[in-house]
């Protein structure tokens, strides 16, 4: 029993450090081409690394040729704006299909998963369409549009609401407190993991989406970093020191945001996945 259970932890112990050479690895190579110098070949094979001469050079020639404080702003900006509009909409709308009895809520809960079905490239052109009609091109609240409410997000904060004891609402509804008072300061209080796991999801989708910024925008001052990494792949004719640098530079808000809510993440993901 002792040889097999030996067995058994030297199997898992080897599939965990698969795991995360699969995971970990292309950042740390990522991270080690923005480090190579002019001079060390890239291609070397096999390959190395730990660059031979470590420098920040191509940090400093992605900056002076492009503007990514420009593009760093924008993307802050509508990542802010974006998360917001989506935890409020999607927990808005997740309430009453969660809390509320009415006629056809099991179907448009069952149309409103369907959609999470659909993939974008088949709505971007009618979004494209509604959004020039706004007059929504070049504009930040154009960059915003398809990340406002989410179908994920209102599935997600369905689940976390239905996690919530009906004890707590009927008291609020027998001393006569209206239904929006109800989602706003007894609801989302007490769904506040759930919260952030949807805004870290979100903010990774909104942070990394490269496809909508490309369609709805032309002017390099509203670029997002997506599109200032693909523009230093242009520029460069894929220098990919510089492309790897203006990555790491991309991928770090990611991973500064994941780190603080790391606790909120793992305890909101794991109370939605456990009530259906």
């Amino acid at each position: 029993m002792r040889r097999r259970q030996r067995i058994e932890t030297v199997l898992r112990m080897a599939a965990l450090t698969l795991l995360i050479g699969l995971t970990v690895g292309p950042f740390l190579w990522l991270l080690s081409t923005s480090l190579k110098g002019a001079g060390e070949n890239i291609y070397a094979f096999p390959p190395s690394l730990l660059p031979q001469q470590p420098t920040l050079g191509n940090y400093v020639k992605v900056f002076e040729s492009q503007p990514f404080g420009t593009y760093l702003r924008n993307s802050v900006v509508v990542a802010l704006i974006a998360v917001t509009a989506n935890l409020l909409l999607a927990s808005l709308a997740a309430y009453p299909l969660a809390r509320m009895d009415f006629r056809g809520r099991g179907f448009v809960f069952g149309v409103l998963l369907a959609t999470m079905m659909v993939p974008f490239q088949l709505l971007m052109i009618p979004v494209y369409e509604l959004a020039l009609a706004l007059g929504l091109h070049n504009t930040t609240l154009g960059l915003v549009l398809p990340h406002a409410c989410t179908a994920f997000g209102i599935f997600f904060m369905r689940q976390a609401f239905l996690s919530v004891p009906r004890a707590l609402e009927e008291v609020a509804l027998i001393e006569g407190v209206g239904r929006p008072r109800i989602w706003w300061f007894v609801m989302l209080p007490l769904v506040r993991p759930s919260l952030a796991t949807l805004a870290v999801f979100s903010f990774v989708a909104v942070w990394g989406d490269f496809l909508w910024p490309l369609i709805i925008t032309d002017d390099p001052a509203h670029f997002t970093l997506p599109l200032g990494v693909n523009r230093l792949a242009s520029t460069f004719s894929m220098d990919w020191r510089l492309v790897a640098a203006g990555a790491v530079f991309s991928i770090i808000p990611i991973l500064v945001v994941f780190t603080f809510s790391q606790r909120y993440f793992i305890e909101g993901a794991m109370k939605g996945a456990v009530k259906g």
